[in-house]
């Protein structure tokens, strides 16, 4: 064989060795498998919200894998630590899609990071699903454009902000109330915004509008001046890390009115913060109760509970419903290709889901019900539910 032929063989195989070790270091999926990639937050400020939603994911993942899987085909999860940050949140999105090949993604987990991750998303043509990012510009965009490779297991802010606002004029009947809101995020923002609109429409009044920044640890001069205008009800949208403080800090001043919430209050670090007494009387919108009594979701507790030893959060819930919307779409779409499986996450109809029935409208958002939590002695246990 001349040298030349020799090279050629040589380069040859060199190219073979090395997409084989490509292949092996997270290339696209095979012909038995489909890759899903996972962009949560499981370090960081929120990591007690992206383990708790992973934690479900991974659950879901083990069932479906243990039934055969979808089409045949085992589903595989790669998953990328964002760090609670935003920009390291685009990091892993791209990390997942042009590195892992991935078929879709599952996450970010809030709010922020779902709105800059899914830039990266849609621009490579992969669909995501956030198990719990709420903001409606998630889905549809200032221009009302929606957002085609976007989806949620999750209802929006707007919705909570009702559902916490009728609460207080028609359960609670007060009629005038304070809001205190976390300033740094879009989440709180959306959810105060709305909450003033229906508590308004209500007939009811607010009397104090104040804001915290997150990070934040010392909430005793704003407190002191909201007790002051003397309200009825303090809504205070916000993350578990804050609200924790926020609430030990107001019962310290003797403020022993209600406080309303919504979902970023479940996490059960909110206990170890506000401790167990300065949390009654405390009231938060949430996806669901694990009081409820619907087969899918007795099955989803019993199921959680025997893998990790403990009680899911709404957010365990919603990280595994996500992925039963994308096993739901890949057998529907009879392919793992993202263009079709984004047509068939479209399409999705009355889906038994953990935290209840799944039907996407044509923003890409579920309708689905709402929960009241009401804190006695450190546990949530179902107020009401509230229909859409």
């Amino acid at each position: 064989m001349s040298k030349k032929k020799v090279l050629v063989v040589a380069l040859g195989v060199i190219a073979m060795m090395i997409a084989m070790l490509v292949a092996g270091c997270g290339g696209a999926s095979t012909a038995n498998e489909i890759k899903i990639g996972v962009d949560a937050e499981l370090t960081g400020g929120v990591a007690s919200y992206g383990q708790s939603a992973v934690n479900g994911i991974k659950l879901a993942v083990k069932e479906i894998n243990a039934n055969g899987g979808v089409n045949g085909k085992q589903l595989v999860l790669v998953t990328a630590d964002n760090k609670s940050e935003l920009s390291e949140a685009v990091n892993a999105m791209t990390k997942l899609i042009s590195q892992d090949q991935v078929k879709a993604v599952l996450g970010p987990i809030v709010s922020a990071n779902v709105l800059a991750a899914s830039r990266v998303a849609t621009e490579n043509r992969i669909p995501i699903i956030t198990p719990t990012g709420t903001n409606p510009k998630i889905t549809v965009d200032d221009n009302g454009k929606v957002q085609e490779y976007v989806f949620r297991s999750c209802f929006i802010d707007p919705f909570q902000g009702t559902v916490m606002a009728n609460f207080a004029s028609k359960t609670l009947k007060v009629k005038n109330a304070a809001i205190y809101m976390d300033s740094s995020s879009d989440y709180a923002k959306g959810l105060a915004d709305q909450f003033e609109k229906t508590f308004a429409a209500n007939g009811g009044q607010i009397i104090a509008h104040e804001a915290y920044l997150a990070k934040d640890q010392d909430f005793k001069a704003t407190l002191t001046k909201i007790k002051a205008t003397n309200p009825d009800v303090i809504f205070i949208p916000g993350y578990y890390q804050e609200i924790g403080l926020i609430v030990k800090q107001a019962r310290e001043l003797g403020i022993t009115v209600a406080l309303l919430g919504g979902d970023g209050w479940d996490s059960p670090q909110l206990l170890e913060i506000a401790g167990a007494a300065p949390l009654n009387n405390c009231f938060f919108s949430n996806h669901y109760s694990p009081e409820d009594k619907d087969p899918k979701t007795v099955q989803f507790i019993e199921a959680y509970k025997k893998e990790y030893n403990q009680n899911p959060e709404a957010f365990a819930a919603l990280g595994y419903d996500a992925v039963m919307m994308l096993a739901d779409a890949i057998k529907r779409a009879n392919s793992d290709d993202p263009e079709k499986i984004k047509e068939a996450l479209a399409a999705i109809q009355n889906l038994a889901g953990a935290s209840g029935n799944i039907t996407l409208n044509a923003q890409h958002d579920p309708i689905k019900s709402a929960v009241v939590l009401e804190l006695k002695d450190g546990k949530a246990s179902f107020r009401e539910k509230v229909n859409p």
